[in-house]
């Protein structure tokens, strides 16, 4: 069991509330899913339950968590960069439940988890690992030590559509409580029996915590309803209010009137007209004490909005690429062969296969090769965003770079409702593919800012749910869903018309999820992709591929 009571956290830099006030107890059984947009503490509040060391660098608590469970199954979001270096051998064996655990049963595991049992005897680096082998690979860690409480921060994240399925029946068979985070909103509409909703409000500066029994798709359905009920009951109230306070005014002023024109020999009017103005004042607190009552709008924490800027568009029989590729490896190890893709015009096309075939490494070839084409002007998000950004830049100053390559027509054309963006570039040193100012866009002088121009990427960067203090933080600091919201903007402001998304949506909370497909949807360019998100590849793509050792095929 788990019992929160009490709890409050605060970010120690600006001292922003990340939970208020936040009671809720997890019993056997229960599969409680934390949702909420980026960078709200969601993953800070799984730390803080696991081992409140874990986050105690940049936030406090105050409050009561008790665990009544000897073992918890912690799965962080990202792996500690010190693991990555590691084997996968010694990586396991530093949990000393794995040698314990009888060989079949290993054997059984990795099976289920679709892993090869020599990979977990191998000197093969994490670090080297695809992301969706990652998971599998802690996954299998955190089962070996039979946790009577499994805290999951994004476990769906990079994984397979095959083992998604079956995370889906192991969350649901859990007999433990299982407190999870993840933006896939098909996992949540098939597993969560418990919501905890977090929420910033008032340009982040108030937490807002919600609790509540039931399933995904039955909390959002019932969260709008009551959020439309109240809307409207807050309207009529107002309607009422102000036709009640438009009869108060009109009678307010003509006793002041009277009381200003009645004339001195006349006291006993005088007196009668000051008993109706004191009636009036009566009536006037008894009004406002009725207004601090009334319903008041309901406050809640929208998703982002933003749009891509019109000439993104690309025309239907433009040959956006004709791939071809004889063999497939990731150093020594062949991956797949005779790969062929053509795509024309405007096209959505999402590359799907199992963990480990080589999605993201022929992702990536593709990126290099149109990334360096100067007659479309193409743009590449990575799995790993540090492959791009600069963690050390802030939001700001990331942009303003790249503000300073565009041309002129594209500044032009930029407005603050046409927010939205790309895949960022670092220091070539540290640049995986070629850079997109290798092309056309890259040619244009670079220039200082105006402060003007500097305010239009602060409106931008608004758009996208930034608070002030987080447009100067670090880019390290901020979470996954920020960094790709950054990299989204970029390409926006570039005027991109290829976009070369590996898992596009996987970072996105499920509320601004159906915002970030219905832009990419809407997208009027070409969207090559790698995606395990089944409602993105439902909505999104117009063509699925499956890559296999044999290349690529229909599904």
């Amino acid at each position: 069991m788990l019992q929160v009571k009490n709890l409050n956290i605060y970010h120690k830099k600006d001292l922003r509330p990340l939970v208020t006030d936040l009671s809720f107890t997890l019993n056997d059984g229960d599969r409680a899913a934390i949702i909420g947009e980026e960078g709200n503490g969601k993953s800070t509040l799984l730390k803080l339950l696991h081992n409140p060391s874990l986050a105690a660098d940049y936030v406090e608590y105050t409050g009561e968590i008790r665990k009544t469970c000897s073992v918890c199954g912690y799965l962080p979001q990202e792996l500690d960069p010190a693991d990555r270096e590691k084997d996968v051998y010694t990586f396991l064996c530093e949990e000393p439940a794995f040698p314990e655990t009888d060989y079949r049963e290993l054997s059984a595991m990795a099976g289920r988890l679709g892993l090869s049992v020599d990979l977990l005897y191998s000197d093969t680096r994490m670090g080297r690992l695809s992301g969706g082998e990652k998971i599998k690979v802690q996954l299998l860690r955190i089962l070996c030590m039979h946790p009577g409480l499994f805290l999951l921060d994004e476990p769906s994240n990079d994984i397979d559509i095959e083992t998604l399925e079956w995370l889906e029946a192991f969350i649901n068979g859990c007999t433990f409580p299982v407190l999870y985070i993840s933006h896939d909103e098909t996992l949540l509409e098939r597993t969560a029996n418990m919501i905890l909703h977090m929420e910033q409000l008032k340009r982040k500066t108030e937490s807002q915590c919600s609790v509540m029994r039931t399933g995904y798709r039955e909390y959002v359905e019932q969260r709008l309803k009551g959020l439309e009920r109240q809307t409207r009951l807050a309207q009529e109230e107002k309607a009422a209010y102000e036709k009640q306070q438009e009869k108060f005014r009109r009678i307010h002023d003509k006793v002041e009137y009277q009381q200003a024109v009645i004339s001195r020999q006349n006291p006993s009017g005088a007196r009668l007209l000051k008993k109706k103005m004191h009636a009036v004042k009566s009536m006037e607190r008894r009004f406002e004490k009725q207004a601090e009552n009334m319903t008041r709008r309901p406050d809640t924490e929208d998703a982002i909005f933003f749009r891509f800027a019109p000439g993104e568009g690309i025309p239907a029989g433009k040959r956006v690429l004709d791939y071809e590729l004889p063999l497939l490896n990731a150093g020594e190890k062949e991956l797949s062969r005779n790969i062929s893709l053509l795509v024309r015009g405007p096209e959505k096309i999402c590359i799907i296969g199992k963990n480990g075939v080589g999605k993201t490494t022929l992702l990536r070839l593709i990126a290099g090769q149109l990334l360096c084409r100067n007659d479309i002007r193409a743009a590449y998000m990575p799995q790993n965003y540090e492959e791009l950004l600069d963690m050390d830049s802030t939001p700001v100053d990331y942009l303003s770079r790249t503000w300073e390559r565009l041309p002129s027509e594209c500044i032009g054309s930029l407005n603050p409702d046409t927010a939205s963006g790309q895949a960022a570039q670092e220091p070539a040193s540290r640049q995986t593919v070629p850079s997109p100012e290798n092309g056309s866009a890259g040619r244009d002088r670079t220039r200082a800012l105006t402060k003007e121009e500097l305010t239009k990427i602060r409106t931008y960067l608004g758009s996208m749910k930034y608070t002030v203090q987080e447009m100067d933080h670090p880019i390290r600091e901020l979470s996954g869903g920020q960094k790709a919201k950054l990299l989204l903007l970029k390409m926006s402001m570039e005027h991109r018309n290829v976009l070369i998304l590996d898992e596009p949506t996987r970072n996105f909370s499920p509320l601004s999820g159906p915002v970030i497909r219905e832009l990419l949807r809407d997208f009027p360019g070409s969207i090559i992709s790698v995606s395990h998100d089944r409602k993105y590849i439902r909505e999104v793509c117009e063509r699925v591929l499956e890559l296999r050792p044999e290349g690529l095929t229909q599904p």
